[in-house]
């Protein structure tokens, strides 16, 4: 399932505007070797500055929802926790991870990533273990590190939520409200609920992505470690639930299709 949780409608994307895109990229893979808070890059002058403006401009060109509004603590601190959920699980996977890192910023669609569900089961094959008992602990370790930072996440989206619905509510109610800030008001509304849909997604991707590599290393490779990677990966099934379950303000309409956590 791929979408366009920014979007005010879903359109196609024209690989022109993709390839115009990449330009930057080359800059980015030079400042994000290496890592700060979360696992997120350490910050830079690409990070901080050229990348919130060139993610902006190619947002607002694809017909996304942008607005210029300053990010509440909040807003920044959720943008910063998304980070690990949107970025691919698979090791190793140096180009998926800077598409991730673009499409974050922005500067690319969310469906320039992967959905590949076997690029896990590649990476985790592709790199050298000591044993066979290594890849299902890795595959475990993967698991419970998704499942530990989602409550994290889905408090602070709780309360982005909540303080969106007061925004709303007094962007409705009050005559002091200028008629040019009714606009970024609900774009940035759309931006953070359509930024907890992509986390949804991604959470999908990862457990699909999980339980893909384990059917296949348990043909290939048998091991009674298998039990506790299936237990992780049930365990995060079910700390994901509720976050991709939790009342948004309905940003995108009615008809708009909320992602749906694996199941079976």
């Amino acid at each position: 399932m791929t979408t366009a949780p920014f979007a005010r409608a879903s359109g196609r994307c024209r690989p022109g505007k993709i390839a115009s895109a990449l330009l930057p990229a080359w800059l980015a893979c030079a400042c994000t070797a290496t890592t700060g808070d979360l696992g997120r890059p350490r910050p830079t002058v690409w990070s901080q500055l050229l990348a919130p403006e060139a993610g902006f401009a190619a947002a607002a060109g694809r017909g996304e929802a942008a607005s210029r509004f300053r990010l509440t603590d909040d807003e920044e601190q959720m943008r910063d926790r998304a980070w690990r959920f949107v970025m691919p699980a698979s090791p190793n996977s140096v180009f998926q991870g800077e598409v991730s890192n673009l499409a974050h910023t922005r500067i690319l669609p969310v469906a320039a990533q992967s959905t590949d569900v076997s690029d896990y089961f590649r990476g985790l094959t592709g790199i050298a273990f000591a044993s066979q008992a290594s890849r299902y602990n890795r595959m475990t370790e993967d698991a419970n590190a998704d499942r530990l930072l989602i409550g994290p996440f889905r408090a602070n989206a709780m309360r982005v939520v909540s303080m969106d619905r007061v925004r709303m509510r007094t962007v409705q109610a009050s005559p002091d409200i200028a008629p040019e800030k009714q606009d970024p008001a609900l774009a940035r509304v759309i931006e953070n609920e359509g930024l907890i849909f992509w986390v949804c997604e991604r959470l999908d991707f990862r457990i699909r992505s999980y339980r893909h590599a384990l059917a296949n290393l348990v043909v290939e490779m048998p091991s009674r470690e298998a039990v506790r990677a299936e237990r992780a990966i049930m365990a995060l099934e079910a700390e994901a639930g509720p976050l991709c379950r939790m009342p948004l303000n309905d940003a995108f309409g009615e008809g708009a299709k909320r992602p749906v956590v694996y199941k079976g």
